[in-house]
């Protein structure tokens, strides 16, 4: 079911809190958007925390980030360029979520990508997740940073920084970096417990296989390694 104008912005702050709430974003970090039926963008403003986001705060834009609604003082984020990016080489894409999950970013920081496919929810929801180099913040190195990962991922690294995850909707895309928290979190137990050895190749393709049935949206890389063997 089509959300109304009014809604959508009432789901954008709704987000917004939640992802507050379980600290996947703390002080004014992270930013989201949504891409509306007539081609322009509502998106959260730049300097405000996510935990006091209300409806009347939200900026729409056109996509060359042009300014077309917002109440005075408030601006679009720098980072928009990231979630222009993402709507520009995926016609599927309907929203864009931007945070700093602790765990997650972590991952980025170290340089280590999530691949390890030896959990079913990891395997299914993700797939592997790429960490794509570092961009100086609110430059054009960020979005040309992620354009490589973005043909077969839902959810990417960034170097230094934080996540990204699209999806058809606000809550497919929201959903997904809570799933990608959830992969650093237990990548992270894993290694604490001497690791896990990935699941047989055909299980993988099978747990694959059930994405549609789960009415998971988005793309999947399928199996694939970006971490070296330790050695």
């Amino acid at each position: 079911m089509e959300l109304s104008y009014l809604s959508i912005r009432e789901q954008i702050c709704d987000v917004c809190h939640k992802m507050w709430q379980r600290g996947i974003v703390a002080a004014n970090d992270g930013n989201i958007s949504v891409k509306l039926e007539d081609g322009t963008f509502l998106c959260t403003p730049t300097g405000i925390s996510k935990s006091m986001i209300t409806p009347k705060m939200l900026v729409r834009t056109d996509r060359a980030g042009n300014v077309l609604e917002a109440q005075d003082g408030y601006r679009p984020s720098s980072e928009m360029k990231m979630h222009y990016r993402c709507y520009e080489k995926r016609e599927d894409v309907g929203a864009v979520v931007h945070a700093h999950p602790p765990l997650a970013t972590s991952f980025a920081a170290a340089g280590k990508a999530l691949d390890a496919y030896c959990v079913m929810e990891n395997i299914v929801n993700t797939g592997a997740v790429p960490v794509a180099p570092y961009a100086t913040p609110s430059t054009e190195e960020v979005p040309d940073s992620i354009e490589p990962f973005l043909e077969n991922h839902d959810a990417i690294l960034l170097a230094h920084h934080g996540a990204l995850t699209v999806g058809p909707d606000l809550l497919a895309a929201y959903y997904k970096m809570e799933s990608v928290e959830f992969y650093a979190k237990t990548s992270l137990c894993l290694k604490i417990l001497g690791g896990a050895e990935d699941m047989p190749q055909e299980d993988i393709r099978t747990l694959i296989g059930l994405r549609e049935g789960y009415k998971i949206t988005g793309r999947h890389p399928g199996y694939v390694k970006y971490n070296k063997p330790e050695e």
